[in-house]
């Protein structure tokens, strides 16, 4: 017998492509979401199954969820609405992935390790391009150098982001950056560290962010300390100085509603031609306490074009029954090599 499984947030631009690349694979999920004709259209685009409801309403929120194996959540920002479905599937058993990149949903998330492992569930948020791709290298380089103490990684995603991607990243414009210093998160204020990266095409200036894998890479590896770093475009870069001097004016209601309006004036998402033409590249090094370095190189498709493939992989491996109970993050639960299964996946050695 199938199980019968959910996207929530189906309407969105990347829960609609992931959606569509489910349908165009035979998969037949449950496609949610809090606003009906979004969702109604969505269902009707692919043949499946619409269910509406809010998060906010935890009793519509179990009914839904009652008989659903498993639920991929994809509408963000996760900050707002990752509990109230990781904790609907705690009370339903039902296994949940999202896909964040948001440092405090990963750690709240690892917080309910007990619960899930005694609901018999797993909870793995960040099945995406927000961690896999990334997960897996820094799992890759602590094989390498079992030693190692501290871990670098760094991207370049070469593509337009969705508006969802744009609006968390204006919610979190008025916090410094964050990297995890000896096993503990440590926010940083000031200026964000600048560092000079060579992804394979020359040196370019990448920026330390509070990416998630400086929550992830942590329970992947035991790496106790770590720092993320990425190449930003023009548009971020003036974002995140306005950020430092006018932090308390970005994170007011008139200063959100300002920046969010904006966003909308943009296309959701890359075009199916500007995600053909995009480009992820990954690098990440190691050390351990004597100085000895170990580092590598990752090629990978554009990052929603990943995000769905590697999303859609984890739900079949879920459906399969491979879903270790407890919090998990994508390499702990499925291993380093997970990545290298995807079309136009490349994983590079440096000497």
């Amino acid at each position: 017998m199938t199980q019968a499984w959910m996207i929530y947030g189906a309407n969105g631009y990347t829960g609609a492509l992931i959606t569509r690349m489910a349908a165009e694979r035979g998969m037949r999920p449950i496609v949610a979401g809090r606003t009906h004709a979004a969702v109604a259209a969505v269902a009707a685009r692919h043949g499946l199954a619409p269910r509406t409801f809010a998060l906010g309403d935890a009793a519509a929120l179990d009914a839904a969820l009652a008989d659903v194996a498993l639920v991929l959540h994809c509408a963000g920002p996760f900050a707002h609405t990752a509990r109230p479905m990781a904790e609907s599937c705690l009370r339903t058993g039902t296994h949940y992935l999202d896909i964040t990149g948001e440092i405090a949903v990963f750690e709240d998330l690892a917080r309910r390790d007990a619960q899930a492992q005694a609901a018999g569930i797993m909870l793995l948020p960040g099945a995406g391009f927000d961690v896999v791709p990334s997960d897996c290298l820094a799992l890759h380089l602590k094989q390498r150098m079992p030693e190692a103490q501290r871990l670098t990684l760094a991207f370049q995603a070469l593509g337009r982001v969705s508006w969802g991607t744009a609006t968390t990243a204006v919610e979190n414009l008025h916090r410094g950056g964050m990297l995890r210093r000896d096993g503990r998160l440590v926010e940083l204020h000031g200026p964000p560290p600048v560092r000079a990266i060579d992804f394979g095409r020359g040196p370019v200036d990448t920026v330390a962010l509070p990416w998630g894998d400086v929550a992830t890479a942590y329970y992947s590896t035991g790496i106790p300390n770590i720092e993320v770093y990425a190449t930003l475009g023009a548009s971020a870069r003036w974002l995140m100085a306005l950020g430092r001097p006018l932090g308390w004016l970005l994170a007011s209601d008139p200063g959100q509603r300002l920046l969010k309006r904006l966003i909308r004036l943009q296309p959701a998402g890359p075009s199916d031609a500007e995600r053909a033409a995009g480009l992820s590249l990954l690098w990440g090094e190691v050390s351990d306490p004597a100085g000895r370095r170990c580092a590598a190189r990752m090629r990978a498709p554009e990052g929603y074009t990943l995000t769905a493939l590697t999303a859609l992989a984890i739900v079949e491996r879920v459906l399969a029954g491979q879903a270790p109970a407890g919090f998990q993050t994508p390499a702990r639960a499925y291993g380093a090599d997970f990545i290298r299964q995807f079309p136009g996946v490349e994983l590079a050695d440096l000497p």
